[in-house]
């Protein structure tokens, strides 16, 4: 079934996903784990593609978290070569497709010559309506609230849900409609704990190289069949 520009006022707004699984797929087939991350880097431009073709506002993907510098030095040098050659061959795929691209989390820690080049793709679409793809990078959902009590802090600002809510990475965009993890784990991670907070859960065993347009149309069609309450009857 497809979903394109389907009318539903129950579609979601903000898909969320952490693209689990590159690694182990890699190993079944033999193949180094860098295999695995060439691979799930083209997995990201056709989801984003599709999500913008079906009219989704807000796609967020978990590229980075503040935990994987723990991975093995030679494993983190090739995937920060791999994101800023993603980031300069997806530029005109953005443009072509009108996706706004968004990064969240802190920055600071990667290479200037990376940090420029994020820089300038979130610039050079910034004028883009259709989808908005957020990038997750250096991201963890507790080092996110922690840097926003500090802007709170430092503008002086009332302790409230609105306010710190203005100072997380994702201020202005929606909460998270539909969560979804690949690969079989069933946990957040340290992922948008906040925005989570009525997300629709979906875990799905698919490692993310082979995940695709059909099961995610699966996961949204068993979305808008639900009745979400938000804590009501």
């Amino acid at each position: 079934m497809s979903l394109k520009k389907m009318n539903n006022q129950n579609m979601p707004a903000h898909i969320a996903m952490i693209m689990d699984g590159n690694g182990r797929w890699a190993k079944e087939k033999g193949l180094k784990r860098t295999a695995g991350h060439e691979e799930g880097a083209k997995v990201v431009r056709e989801i984003t593609k599709y999500c913008s073709n079906i009219g989704i506002k807000y796609l967020t993907l978990y590229a980075f978290s503040t935990e994987n510098w723990q991975r093995p030095k030679l494993e983190v040098e090739f995937l920060m070569k791999l994101l800023d050659r993603y980031f300069k061959k997806e530029l005109p795929i953005y443009l072509e497709n009108n996706v706004r691209f968004k990064p969240i989390g802190d920055l600071s820690r990667f290479s200037k010559y990376l940090q420029k080049t994020i820089r300038d793709v979130e610039e050079k679409t910034s004028h883009c309506t259709g989808l908005t793809q957020v990038l997750a990078l250096n991201y963890g959902s507790k080092d996110e609230i922690i840097r926003a009590i500090k802007k709170l802090n430092e503008q002086e600002l009332e302790v409230s849900e609105e306010n710190l809510e203005s100072c997380l990475d994702t201020a202005g965009m929606p909460d998270v409609d539909i969560m979804i993890r690949t690969s079989g784990e069933v946990r957040l991670s340290n992922y948008l704990l906040w925005q989570n907070a009525y997300a629709e859960m979906f875990f799905t065993p698919t490692y993310w190289p082979d995940f695709n347009s059909s099961e995610l149309d699966d996961i949204i069609s068993d979305f808008v069949k639900r009745e979400r309450r938000f804590g009501g009857i």
